[in-house]
């Protein structure tokens, strides 16, 4: 009987250090993943604005988080915003609570850190206080406004959308005017050798340097790239003659990948769908912050 309670102890010992041993192993490889995650979006975001290669950014550059929640209460919903508030790091961050007819609802001061709004769960629950009881929250997107020198010279905008097999995620830069400045296609399962050619520059650098008007009324043509075009789209001439190209073709179709019509559509509508939306979004909140008088960082 002593040898099998020995037994038994020595058991319940090794499995209680085998599972505390296997819990850290899960936290520094789940920190070191975000981690891994936080860089790399870090460098996409970056590459978008056009600091490639190790680019000096500059110390007068900031990025703004803007995270857009639903609201719904009762039999209605509403849009929330959760902006940083004020010029400073330590102001924390604004609740701003808007109907879908583009009234404000509510405005309130959240205390929270940038470093707490990254986290989903902590910024959820701020977000649920923010909005009071009886209200259910749910995380929309987030969208990343960039100034300089305290001037707004950009917006990243991440999507999903439909392609041709399962859904496609991109980022995308804007300027102030939403003329793409730049799309960078993060995940997607699009068939190799035909759709999945949309990850490629040739593609891809179709859409950039397209200003607003021309995204709205966005079209797909099948049609062989032209040659030079092809060149400029993959970086093989010189920066003057890929801007002579791009103002050429700025106002003009977008050619289909070979074989890969519905992807390539695919993608332009995603991209016109994300660009479209924000930009009424964008509006309607700046049109809310400027009559409320509301001090934002951005």
């Amino acid at each position: 009987m002593k040898n099998i309670i020995t037994i038994v102890f020595r058991l319940t010992v090794s499995c209680l250090l085998a599972a505390s041993v296997m819990g850290l192993c899960f936290i520094f490889t789940s920190n070191a993943k975000k981690h891994n995650e936080h860089v790399q979006e870090q460098k996409v975001i970056y590459e978008l604005l056009g600091y490639k290669g190790g680019a000096k950014i500059p110390d007068s550059m900031a990025l703004h988080e803007v995270y857009r929640y639903v609201i719904t209460g009762g039999d209605k919903q509403s849009i929330g915003y959760l902006v940083p508030q004020g010029h400073s790091k330590e102001q924390g961050f604004l609740f701003v609570n808007i109907d879908l007819a583009g009234v404000l609802l509510a405005s309130k001061a959240v205390t929270l850190s940038e470093a707490e709004a990254l986290d989903p769960k902590v910024r959820g629950k701020a977000i649920e206080q923010a909005a009071g009881p009886g209200y259910s929250v749910k995380f929309a997107d987030q969208t990343i406004i960039v100034t300089k020198d305290g001037k707004r010279i950009a917006y990243l905008l991440g999507g999903k959308f439909q392609g041709f097999k399962t859904f496609v995620n991109v980022m995308l830069a804007v300027d102030p005017k939403f003329t793409i400045l730049g799309l960078e296609v993060l995940e997607h399962e699009e068939d190799p050798g035909l759709g999945a050619e949309i990850d490629q520059d040739y593609f891809k650098n179709q859409f950039k340097g397209k200003p607003f008007e021309a995204l709205k009324a966005i079209d797909v043509v099948k049609a062989p790239l032209p040659a030079d075009y092809l060149e400029a789209l993959n970086g093989k001439v010189g920066e003057e003659d890929i801007a002579k190209f791009r103002e050429q073709y700025k106002d003009k179709a977008v050619y289909a990948l070979t074989g890969a019509t519905i992807s390539s559509k695919a993608v332009a509508e995603g991209v016109k769908g994300i660009v479209t939306k924000f930009a009424y979004r964008l509006n309607v909140l700046d049109k809310i912050l400027k009559e409320q008088q509301l001090a934002v960082s951005f």
